[in-house]
């Protein structure tokens, strides 16, 4: 039950960050709608998929879908009052990238994956509908820029993932693990904090 809820808050903050950077893009109803979807949902495909988890819950249950579409039609009819709520997308992107690692990291546990693989497929949960989010609306996806996004993810999957190793339940860890993978990307966002960036010659 707590993975569930903690999914579908992670599936809602990643589609208010997939339709409101749909809405800066100046996109119609269907692809503010749409980019919500992909933003909220892609991580968890590929999570399942990778797991054998079919269909995706994503798509085998229409609370992903209803989520996401509420999401998204908040953004295309009250962008300015969310805008409102400073650096939404970014925001937004930070929450769910929380929920999707404690949820994706725990699912890996589940199927008896170990710590280190469940911390790495936790990571590419979070990520992945940031990917989707990004590649649709023509920019370079953030986890391939200079920012402390995949950093982040994983950190609070190795959270969760060792936690469990050492004995403590996932929904202890999940919460917490969450909480630092967002809390991290936020102080990072905050302070300008940047990884190195390749320099060809």
């Amino acid at each position: 039950m707590l993975l569930t809820v903690l999914d579908l808050l992670g599936v809602f903050a990643f589609a208010l960050s997939g339709g409101m950077r749909g809405v800066e893009r100046r996109l119609d109803l269907f692809g503010v709608v749409l980019v919500a979807f992909v933003a909220a949902t892609m991580g968890g495909i590929l999570r399942d998929l990778l797991i054998g988890a079919t269909p995706p819950a994503a798509i085998g249950s229409w609370s992903y879908v209803a989520t996401s579409t509420v999401a998204g039609l908040l953004c295309f009819f009250a962008h300015k009052v969310i805008a409102r709520l400073s650096a939404p997308v970014a925001v937004f992107d930070a929450i769910g990238l929380g929920f999707s690692v404690a949820v994706g990291t725990c699912k890996a546990l589940d199927i008896g994956l170990s710590p280190i693989m469940a911390a790495l497929l936790g990571m590419l949960t979070a990520i992945g509908g940031g990917l989707a989010r990004d590649i649709l609306t023509a920019r370079t996806p953030m986890v391939l820029q200079r920012d402390v996004y995949a950093l982040a993810a994983l950190a609070g999957a190795v959270f969760v993932a060792f936690g469990n190793f050492a004995g403590i339940p996932c929904n202890v860890t999940a919460p917490l693990g969450g909480m630092l993978a967002t809390t991290l990307r936020l102080v990072a966002m905050r302070h300008n904090w940047q990884l190195p960036i390749a320099k060809p010659d």
